[in-house]
């Protein structure tokens, strides 16, 4: 019994640890690429542009399914701190969801730049398709109007920038889109839950997105904070039947970033400054319960991990960072599994440890090749934590940063129970399965939150 319980806890702690070691040298090559590009920057640092006061009329598309609760105060917030001179915000309701309907018109009475779209198909349906929907009503007031600079993406629930518009009209003279970081705001209710999206997003849009820049690859879209050229997104709209957004994806953001490149786009990941010092950045509460945290993460990995191995393929013809960062983007079809492995050798390992102890018999150290790697994946641990800390710290200080370390594990079982979700989404899809929106509650910062 003991023998056969110890030889199943070392081979799948050999496993893992070969998997873990994998995903641990991968981490570090795109930490090398960071501070290697971090310091070239700081000899030649890239120049900084001034957020304009009007560049062109943007189009801010928010697309509204059962948002009754954080719609207004999101609107009349966008309203009040968009220092820009000619905006207008398109929001998509759905005639099933009267609730979202009233709160969205009792903003748009009140001021013409508000206008409400209602989708011709009841909710939920995809994202995808009630962003379509916008740019319907979009080609509408443009066939009287004239022609848009950009079209903006925000959720329902996010906090803007004021420079926000400006900045995105400035770059946008030689970019075709503009991304600007989003940063999850802190929530007292789940410091955990909620708190491991702000360690998560400190270090995505503050080292893997620069990292892609650097490379050359294309750059996702956070759906949230990007703004993309009229025209290009016209062409895209054109190359897709006459609307841009594929209605069947989950993660149509993600993908009409890869799009933008594939169609020749620069997309620039603008990371600057207000006058205050404050980092111009979409603030958002993020999902604060277990099972929100696991229908979200679920909905991402369906859509990038799954999914996007069909829907977006490798790039033919891409670089090789191209190549290395769309692994990336799927690497969790892999480290999943490890992960999992990984559990379950700690269990069986802690069976056989209390059976040894039990006994009064001394457990077996760890032989051949299996201590030089349990070695070096603790040492490898070690600098992710670090890291994480230190891009935790950079955007948010010292204590959430300290708070990262028992986060990391929280994030381990989110991403476990949403790989299970995950499989339970995609799998009806490659039976023709139409993908619905598996949306999540939202909820809006109050007054101290917004400031």
């Amino acid at each position: 019994m003991i023998p056969a319980i110890g030889a199943v806890a070392h081979e799948a702690v050999l496993f893992a640890a070969i998997g873990f070691l994998i995903g641990g040298i991968d981490d570090l090559a795109v930490d090398w690429v960071y501070f290697s590009t971090r310091l070239r920057a700081w000899r030649r640092p890239d120049p900084q542009r001034a957020p304009l006061r009007d560049g062109g009329r943007m189009a801010v598309f928010v697309p509204a399914w059962d948002e009754a609760a954080v719609i207004d105060a999101m609107l009349r917030t966008a309203l009040g701190r968009y220092d820009y001179a000619d905006y207008r915000i398109y929001v998509g309701v759905y005639p099933n969801d009267p609730a979202t309907i009233a709160a969205v018109g009792a903003v748009a009475v009140t001021d013409d730049r508000i206008r409400m779209v209602v989708n011709p198909r009841p909710g939920g349906t995809t994202k995808a398709d009630c962003l379509n929907a916008l740019w319907r009503a979009l080609l509408r007031d443009e066939a009287v109007e004239g022609a848009a600079r950009a079209i903006v993406l925000h959720d329902a629930e996010d906090v803007v920038h004021p420079d926000e518009l400006g900045l995105m009209a400035a770059w946008l003279s030689d970019h075709q889109a503009v991304q600007i970081p989003v940063l999850p705001l802190p929530d007292r209710r789940s410091p955990l839950i909620a708190g491991h999206y702000l360690d998560e997003f400190a270090e995505a849009h503050g080292k893997v997105l620069p990292v892609r820049e650097a490379l050359g690859a294309a750059l996702p879209f956070a759906g949230v904070g990007c703004a993309i050229d009229r025209v290009l997104l016209g062409q895209i709209a054109a190359a897709r039947g006459g609307v841009p957004f594929d209605e069947s994806s989950l993660t149509e953001d993600y993908e009409l970033g890869l799009t933008v490149a594939a169609m020749g786009g620069r997309t620039k990941l603008v990371r600057s400054r207000d006058s205050r010092g404050a980092l111009v950045a979409v603030r958002a509460y993020f999902p604060a319960s277990l099972g929100a945290a696991v229908r979200q993460k679920a909905r991402w990995m369906t859509g990038i991990a799954l999914a996007g191995w069909d829907r977006t393929g490798w790039a033919a013809g891409g670089s090789i960072g191209e190549h290395w960062m769309r692994m990336r983007d799927r690497r969790a079809t892999l480290a999943i599994p490890i992960l999992a492995i990984a559990y379950l050798a700690l269990v069986a390992w802690g069976i056989s440890l209390g059976i040894y102890l039990a006994a009064g018999t001394v457990p077996p150290a760890p032989e051949g090749a299996l201590r030089p790697l349990l070695a070096a994946n603790f040492a490898l641990l070690g600098w992710r934590i670090a890291m994480r800390m230190l891009f935790t710290a950079r955007a948010f200080g010292p204590v959430e940063a300290l708070l990262s370390i028992p986060r990391l594990f929280v994030a381990n079982l989110v991403a476990l129970l949403a790989a299970r979700r995950a499989m339970a989404i995609y799998l009806p899809t490659l039976r023709g399965k139409p993908a619905v929106w598996d949306k999540t509650p939202h909820h809006f910062p109050g007054e101290s939150g917004v400031a």
